[in-house]
């Protein structure tokens, strides 16, 4: 098909297709000037030069070649010199990485954090020494200090985690003064958000003890000093040590009187772990998912929602570290940073995947970004680290205001993939990693929870959110609020997360043994595939936590500490003793959902069948993450036992080394991805493909079991996925390359946007994954 042909499909108006054509003609001399066809580039096996990349990320130079004042938040003059600050990723074999900091400080710059567990820094330098930074043998990638900020009960029925149907399958009896069944006891669900009103009735459990068992504030207040010529990184935080001591004293917030000052974690918290028992009766039931499980509040985001890169990351290296001691084995992440990078060299992609490493299932927020503010499509627009293959990413479902699901659908908002981040190669060509995202979708749209409010019965405030916006989020409830049981209602893909962090809590509560990528597969396994939607805009489908629990419920109990000891090969049994594998099939509310038996793998691979669950896949190992052609083999360092302190119990560090040869799905499974067809928008095929249509098939028995499985040999995974690594997303013929402008200001930036109405649209600004949801 002719590229004229292809963009009419696309939009139609005459002016931008001549237009179009031109540019995409242009860019097709460009890489044929390269020494790359079209057919070449979608068809060339990986090549070694992959190993070398920009290690400067395209925000730099993006923002420090624009004229005038700085324009980003990371970015200053200092006595007329632009300094940045920056997050380096080290690779030298000194933990303490004393030769990069020494260059820093002897630069005119300043370490002012180290974050121990990815070997990384934040320092502030000047801009002019960024290239001699990127160009030192002992970096891996230099990053913006990006900003960060929120993503922003009716719920129990429309999940499955109230099932009345079919009594014992989660909970059962459920209502404001108790319930029977799964509720998440046992189970720590960190929450990296504004902070959490402890106070809040929420939280309280059966026995009206406090359900919140630590508070912290990561905010670092240092970093807006911006003074340069020091070295402030603090020594390594040993347990039992003074230095440990005063950190964690410095960073506790449990006594502060307002907690949550901008209303989102509090609202975020509940809806994972809320429980209305306490509330006064004219109040609505507005329990969330997993009402027995235990919050660690860890504050990122100040009183307006924002954050910054470097915060979210000591944040996360402070649950990975505590995460035993507190038994945190799930991490909510309703919060994003708008990243060009690839999730290879990420640093809050290397973050979270530390924590899946050490056993942490991540569950993160999609984005709010699906549309313009025309109302236009936009595909693309996974935030990070929403765009890591090792989280598990949630968009968000319209419920309609009902318990019943075969009205839901993808709500306009939330996020599309693929991920689009990506790295220049040696040649200079941009490569994006293209993975298929979101992983599932979950209710998301005015969803009632709990409000912060001072913690003050004489003079209870009311959280920004809530204040600033009451005529839309308080008022519409019309009910009377009282202190601690003050509650509002919140849209976007920031509530659905939280949605299925709860629901991985009762996972875990039924079946400890599970692992991160195992939950994951399981929730995509069991979802609902919903109509009229595609792989990129709902993933597997809608959460049926009904059929996950049965699923996960029926595999064996040690399967996460078999790994770990090394005691589980290829292709050994997975289910329980006198188990067998559960019908594809779940009742909701009166209703029969259909299990997806969809599930991703890889990055950009489907893949379905039994054999997935009766059969130990090497994937299921969180040690391991495969995207596209990498694969990599991660190892947990903990600090050696002391008086008190039980072996394998802090973390210390988390490294990573490219995977050797070695299985990664075993012979038995279904490929899927040749079913998916070849990928056309206008065809819906491939990763277009509507995954109810997907799901039909798979249901009916269509598929072909793989005889060898997946290998990885050589360093190169021997099978390819159907979104190519070179930026091919449609089989049509054309490349959608970052940053390439037509010239009717149709700009294909960070993700492509299908104007089928003809008209211009606006792009998406460079901090849009800030932008608040109500």
């Amino acid at each position: 098909m002719k590229l004229s042909s292809v963009f009419a499909v696309l939009n139609p108006q005459p002016q931008l297709r001549r237009a179009a054509t031109a540019s995409l003609t242009a860019l097709a001399l460009l890489l044929s000037a390269a020494g790359i066809t079209s057919a070449q580039a979608q068809n060339r096996k990986p090549e070694r030069e992959r190993e070398r990349h920009s290690k400067l990320a395209p925000d730099f130079s993006r923002e420090l070649n624009r004229a005038g004042a700085p324009k980003a938040k990371w970015a200053r003059d200092l006595n007329g010199v632009r300094h940045v600050q920056a997050i380096v990723v080290g690779t030298a074999a000194d933990p303490e990485l004393t030769a990069l900091r020494r260059f820093i400080v002897q630069s005119g710059g300043s370490v002012l954090v180290r974050h121990s567990g990815i070997k990384a820094l934040t320092v502030l330098v000047k801009a002019g020494t960024l290239n001699a930074l990127a160009q030192r043998d002992d970096v891996l990638s230099v990053s913006p200090n990006r900003p960060t900020a929120r993503t922003a009960s009716t719920l129990e029925m429309m999940t499955g985690s109230a099932v009345t149907d079919t009594a014992g399958q989660v909970r059962w009896s459920s209502h404001r003064s108790g319930y029977a069944g799964y509720d998440g006891s046992g189970v720590g669900i960190a929450v990296l958000d504004s902070g959490v009103m402890s106070a809040h009735k929420a939280f309280l459990d059966g026995a009206g003890s406090n359900r919140v068992k630590r508070s912290v504030n990561m905010l670092n207040r240092s970093l807006s000093l911006w003074v340069t010529g020091v070295d402030g990184t603090t020594a390594s935080l040993q347990p039992g040590s003074a230095a440990l001591a005063a950190y964690d004293a410095a960073i506790n917030a449990a006594s502060l009187a307002t907690q949550d000052p901008y209303g989102h974690g509090t609202h975020v918290a509940a809806v994972a772990a809320g429980h209305s028992r306490f509330y006064a009766a004219t109040t609505p039931e507005t329990s969330g998912i997993a009402p027995g499980a235990s919050l660690i509040d860890v504050r990122v985001l100040d009183d307006k929602g924002l954050g910054t890169l470097s915060d979210l990351l000591e944040a996360i290296q402070w649950v990975v570290y505590n995460a035993k001691a507190l038994n945190i084995r799930v991490m909510n992440l309703s919060l994003a940073s708008d990243s060009t990078e690839s999730w290879q060299f990420d640093p809050l992609g290397m973050a979270v995947r530390n924590a899946t490493a050490a056993g942490i299932t991540v569950v993160v927020a999609a984005g709010n970004f699906g549309n313009t503010s025309t109302g236009q499509e936009v595909y693309g627009a996974i935030s990070s680290p929403g765009n890591d293959p090792s989280v598990i990413t949630v968009g968000s479902v319209n419920h309609k205001d009902t318990a019943q699901r075969g009205d839901d659908s993808v709500n306009h908002f939330s996020s599309r993939g693929p991920t689009r981040g990506g790295y220049l190669n040696a040649g200079g060509l941009r490569v994006a990693d293209n993975l298929l995202k979101p992983d599932l979708v979950a209710p998301g749209n005015k969803i009632v929870s709990a409000a912060a409010t001072q913690a003050s019965s004489g003079n209870p405030t009311w959280n920004l959110m809530a204040s600033t916006h009451y005529a839309s989020l308080v008022a519409p409830l019309g009910i009377s609020q009282a202190y601690a049981e003050s509650q509002m209602m919140l849209s976007g893909t920031s509530v659905s997360a939280p949605v299925v962090a709860g629901a991985v809590a009762l996972m875990l509560q039924a079946n400890p043994g599970l692992t991160p990528p195992l939950i994951k597969a399981i929730l995509q396994y069991t979802a609902q595939a919903l109509p009229n939607a595609n792989l990129l805009q709902q993933g597997a489908g809608h959460l049926n936590l009904a059929g996950a629990m049965e699923l996960a419920r029926s595999l064996r109990t040690d399967i996460g500490p078999a790994i770990e000891a090394g005691t589980l090969a290829a292709g050994a049994p997975l289910l329980a003793a006198g188990k067998s594998m559960p019908q594809s099939t779940s009742t909701i509310n009166g209703e029969a959902v259909a299990w997806s038996r969809i599930a991703y793998a890889g990055g950009n691979r489907i893949v379905s069948g039994n054999a997935l669950f009766t059969q130990f896949q090497p994937i299921w190992d969180h040690r391991l993450v495969w995207a596209g052609d990498q694969a990599r083999r991660h190892t947990v360092e903990h600090w050696p036992a002391d008086v008190g302190v039980p072996a394998n119990t802090y973390v210390k560090s988390v490294s990573w080394v490219k995977a050797g040869d070695q299985a990664l799905v075993g012979p038995g499974v279904i490929n899927a991805t040749p079913l998916a067809g070849n990928n056309s928008w206008a065809g819906k095929s491939g990763a277009f493909i509507p995954s109810a249509t997907l799901s039909s098939w798979l249901n009916a028995g269509s598929g072909v079991p793989l005889a060898q499985g997946f290998i990885l040999s050589e360093g190169f995974i021997l099978s390819e996925g159907f979104i190519l690594s070179e930026g091919f997303i449609l089989s049509e013929g054309f490349i959608l390359s970052e940053g390439f402008i037509l010239s009717e200001g149709f700009i294909l930036s960070e993700g492509f946007i299908l104007a089928e109405s003809g008209k211009s649209a606006k792009p998406r600004p460079d901090d849009s994954s800030l932008i608040g949801e109500r």
